[in-house]
């Protein structure tokens, strides 16, 4: 079914409503088999797997292995950012959504966008002066080490699982629908690939195949965007009154409301992508690849720009869908339900627009993007057990570079064995709520402890490891008591929580809890940590003393 191959791309917290919506009807059909997208994309792999031979030459020590030595500069990382940011979620649904609902589209390319001024404004900076490889060095500064360390990484381990197994599903559909290998292969490729991206060439490698992505894809979609354009005679009024006109649903899709009805979703949808945005550790691990903060800062502002730039052309490309695709036969089957899926509205635009030669770069573009995306959580996931669990938790910061290497390097082919097996296991299960859990798990637990752990003086390690545990906790327990997984998995008749989304009530149980067991905690380690909020501060303001975490 449709709905399989969307959870497959990665849109997992979309497919629900889509398939509320009704617009995820009709079996999937391969398409034909199209040389020019294997021969592009045999030429990424190619030329990717020699930016990483050329990156391995140059990581010799842990900061070139987990952020590149610093050295990358502000426009560079946030072109990279954007690549890691833009998946094929992004992309393909985002396209299928307008594609299918017109205007109410723009929840989501919203939502996903409006977590970046936060980052921009509240977390950039101190997040570059105050840490070092992960965002676990910020969040235990003047925190005890240990508690707050195995917190950070559980949280970021279940993030990158449920972000990993969808990408992997999502790699390997898209292969066996565009290019005609059998599922199994094409999951066991971006495995491989995935490991030897980041084990060899580490976060410099990972960088250039997130860049060389993203000019792909902003190049890709910029065209289509102006070719849908052209055909309107560049006015907008003409492009949504024709589509208006070729649209089963007529006006209604100019109209907000259609897939999202439920205020309580809708406002757990927003807090999840706003601040699960700033909760993801594969994107908050890239801003210590920069040099110092200003850096970071310019990496924030080139991001956005970059991000939202892409959002404006996927609503374009959307509506052309509605246009160039949904009215011509060619693109159709038998039942007049489009080849593939809404989902392939995008790829068969390129085909209108382009022809054969232009649907195989986009093709292309499509998996590269999620091979950026998979090297990306990959790093962060061998970074979490790496510097986190090993160097910090198990060694007690006393563990020497070459060993804390070697167990990131071991990390991240089990990582990679474990996603080839996750993907293959998972290949026909429903899995629509993996990437809405996993921002909204990153919402609940990993924001919440970051930000009260640089802005509230009060904040205590017991606070901060109750009220984080809560709330991951309870962002999971909503989720399987709600309707994606208790009544459409499960098969019970009634959720038990009966809203889609639950960072609502995750992300207050979690601030909640860190408040008052923070403030109620007066033990003298509770004393100390919030003494050391004013050094930390300064720290955090002027980034002296040092790049790294508190020694304490």
């Amino acid at each position: 079914m449709i709905a399989r191959i969307l959870s497959a791309i990665g849109l997992m917290a979309l497919a629900p409503t889509l398939w509320a919506a009704g617009a995820l009807e009709g079996e999937v059909q391969r398409q034909p088999l199209n040389m020019a997208a294997i021969v592009m994309f045999v030429a990424f792999v190619g030329f990717t797997l020699y930016i990483t031979y050329w990156a391995s030459k140059r990581s010799k020590s842990a900061a070139d292995f987990y952020t590149a030595g610093g050295g990358i500069t502000g426009f560079q990382n946030g072109l990279a950012i954007a690549g890691d940011y833009m998946s094929a979620a992004s992309f393909l649904g985002i396209s299928a959504l307008v594609f299918a609902s017109g205007y109410d589209g723009l929840i989501y390319s919203i939502g996903f966008l409006v977590g970046w001024p936060i980052i921009l404004f509240l977390i950039a900076e101190r997040l570059r002066n105050l840490g070092k490889y992960t965002f676990a060095d910020v969040a235990s500064f003047r925190l005890k080490q240990k508690e707050i360390r195995t917190l950070s990484a559980c949280g970021s381990l279940v993030v990158v699982a449920f972000y990993l197994i969808a990408q992997m599903v999502g790699a390997g559909k898209l292969i066996e629908l565009l290019f005609g290998l059998d599922y199994h292969v094409a999951v066991i490729l971006v495995g491989i690939l995935m490991v030897c991206y980041v084990l060899f060439g580490g976060m410099l490698a990972t960088t250039w195949v997130q860049i060389i992505k993203a000019v792909l894809l902003l190049s890709g979609a910029s065209f289509m965007a102006l070719m849908v354009m052209k055909h309107v005679g560049f006015d907008f009024g003409t492009l949504f009154t024709e589509a208006v006109k070729a649209h089963p649903k007529g006006e209604a899709i100019m109209s907000p409301g259609g897939l999202v009805k439920d205020p309580i979703s809708a406002i757990s949808l927003g807090l999840a992508l706003m601040f699960g945005t700033a909760g993801l550790p594969h994107i908050l691990m890239r801003f210590f690849t920069v040099s110092d903060a200003k850096e970071a800062r310019k990496s924030v502002f080139y991001a956005t720009g970059f991000i939202g730039y892409f959002y404006i052309l996927t609503f374009i490309i959307g509506f052309g869908a509605i246009l160039l695709v949904g009215t011509n036969p060619d693109f159709k089957d038998a039942a007049g339900a489009l080849i593939g899926g809404n989902n392939m509205a995008a790829v068969h635009l390129a085909d209108a627009v382009g022809g054969s030669l232009f649907l195989g770069f986009i093709s292309a573009v499509a998996f590269a993007t999620i091979l950026a995306v998979v090297a990306g959580l990959t790093l962060s996931g061998a970074s979490a057990v790496s510097h986190d669990l090993y160097a910090s938790v198990i060694k007690k910061g006393n563990a020497n570079e070459k060993d804390e290497l070697r167990v990131s390097k071991i990390t991240t082919v089990i990582l990679g064995v474990l996603a080839i097996g996750l993907g293959i296991a998972f290949e026909k299960q429903n899995i629509a709520f993996m990437v809405g859990l996993a921002f909204s798990i990153a919402a609940s637990c990993n924001f919440p402890v970051l930000i009260l752990s640089m802005y509230w003086k009060k904040l205590t390690t017991r606070g901060a490891m109750i009220g984080g545990w809560l709330g991951l906790i309870t962002a999971v327990g909503l989720m399987i008591l709600g309707p994606t997984i208790w009544v459409q998995i499960l098969g019970n008749a009634t959720p038990i929580y009966p809203y889609e989304y639950p960072a609502l009530f995750s992300i207050l149980v979690a601030f909640v809890g860190i408040w008052f067991f923070s403030i109620t905690d007066k033990s003298t380690a509770a004393d100390e940590e919030r003494a050391r909020f004013y050094p930390q501060f300064v720290r955090s303001q002027t980034g002296l003393g040092a790049s790294g975490a508190a020694a304490h």
